[in-house]
């Protein structure tokens, strides 16, 4: 069970952030609006919401999954694989230095917390453009020194593992066409290709939370019976973010 969130405010330069979507650029006040609709939905299921201003250095900066990976036995800052979220990680460093002991990822390795699918003790560690060889090796190290595995996923067709697939408990992964067939031994929900953005899902304390918007994937959800909570994300959507991007859960 989780007990706390953090997230991170949207600034007023959010559309200025890094895209692959072609999506049109995000309108300020709306994600703003749908950030606090989302801090109210982990409110929901139960988490303390750590909420931290913008920093206009960093219009990627919501984005805060990128930033660290958290566990049982430390937290794991990041090194962001593309050069200008780098400076990101030292105000989240500071905030979870009250929790956690903190480790770190060091150049050449990079790792951007997206690429990490954590299902029970295993961690798969997504090969992406953002997170490189150096750097899954470095945090497979660190979490076999925690008592840990880990393997390593290629991702191909989407930016982060997660943005193609995420876990939402009792060994059910959701999951777009290029990692249906990589996790044998769970159960697969395949999204339709017109609803890949609805795979990423986050479950939290009995709760799961989904984009709002995408009937296939949540008529397929809701058939398993589990409590959704449907968060409108059409302008994080636009800048390559999902539902598990905007918050780090401990």
């Amino acid at each position: 069970m989780y007990t706390h969130a953090i997230v991170k405010k949207p600034g007023i330069n959010f559309a200025k952030g890094i895209t692959t979507a072609n999506l049109g650029k995000p309108k300020y006040e709306k994600a703003a609006l749908q950030h606090r609709l989302y801090c109210e939905a982990l409110k929901k299921c139960g988490l303390k919401v750590i909420v931290l201003e913008p920093d206009l250095r960093h219009p990627d900066g919501c984005f805060v999954e990128d930033t660290a990976i958290i566990t049982e036995k430390s937290a794991i800052i990041t090194q962001p694989g593309d050069l200008s979220r780098r400076g990101e990680k030292e105000e989240i460093a500071e905030i979870i230095s009250n929790y956690k002991k903190i480790r770190c990822i060091k150049s050449p390795g990079t790792i951007d917390g997206g690429d990490i699918l954590r299902i029970n003790n295993h961690f798969y560690i997504g090969l992406s453009k953002r997170t490189n060889k150096a750097g899954a090796k470095q945090l497979a190290i660190i979490l076999s020194k925690d008592g840990y595995t880990s393997s390593t996923i290629p991702v191909k067709s989407v930016l982060h593992l997660k943005t193609g697939v995420t876990y939402i408990s009792n060994n059910n992964l959701i999951a777009i066409k290029e990692f249906s067939n990589r996790f044998k031994l769970f159960n697969i929900i395949k999204v339709d290709e017109d609803e890949n953005y609805s795979a990423n899902c986050l479950f939290v304390n009995n709760f799961l939370m989904v984009p709002k918007g995408f009937p296939k994937t949540k008529q397929k959800i809701s058939e398993l019976r589990y409590n959704i909570i449907e968060v409108e994300m059409s302008e994080f959507r636009k800048m390559d973010g999902g539902l598990t991007c905007l918050s780090l859960l401990f």
